[in-house]
């Protein structure tokens, strides 16, 4: 298998690069909160169902995301900086399936 010139191991630094670029002016055109109601979900069913998705990605997951869990990154309620607060005491932790 032949590597291309710049590219090292499982690294491809220019589709990166393309990814982190328009990540960053996604955010900076103020579109985020309207992508974000519009990905919430719009029914409890629905709920349901991206509750158990998150749940069985947990479960497959070696470990959490240290940045979950990560000191200082409360607000001065001690809620944790992302939105995912609500659903962490509702999916297992890795390792403690309900199965």
């Amino acid at each position: 298998m032949s590597r291309k010139q710049g590219e090292h191991g499982e690294g491809n630094y220019k589709a990166s690069r393309e990814y982190n670029e328009a990540t960053k002016k996604f955010v900076e055109s103020g579109r985020v909160e309207e992508a974000a109601r519009e990905a919430a979900p719009h029914d409890a069913a629905e709920a349901s169902q991206m509750a158990k998705a998150e749940a069985d990605g947990r479960r497959r997951a070696k470990e959490e995301d240290p940045a979950l869990t990560r000191r200082g990154d409360a607000d001065s309620t001690g809620t944790p900086s992302t939105d995912r607060s609500a659903e962490q005491g509702s999916a297992p932790k890795p390792g403690q399936g309900g199965r």
